[in-house]
């Protein structure tokens, strides 16, 4: 999967990430050997893919506490 558009800053593996696609295909074959629902599947799914992103953003920027143009815990809204 690739794409021209530039993405976000974490939390999120790398759309190329090996990581990820290990994730997603653990979850597609959970799915088709009927030991986890399509729901259950894409939760667990999720939840890895932003630890793993989360791990990814912090050892790209070590003593980061900002996302962005964002201060950590900053008004986002």
């Amino acid at each position: 999967m690739t794409t021209d558009s530039p993405m976000p800053s974490p939390p999120f593996p790398s759309p190329d990430s090996a990581v990820l696609r290990l994730i997603v295909g653990n979850a597609i074959a959970s799915v088709r050997s009927g030991e986890a629902s399509v729901e259950e599947a894409i939760l667990h799914a999720a939840v890895h893919d932003w630890y793993e992103g989360h791990v990814q953003g912090e050892d790209e920027c070590p003593g980061c506490d900002f996302r962005g143009e964002l201060p950590k815990h900053g008004n986002r809204g």
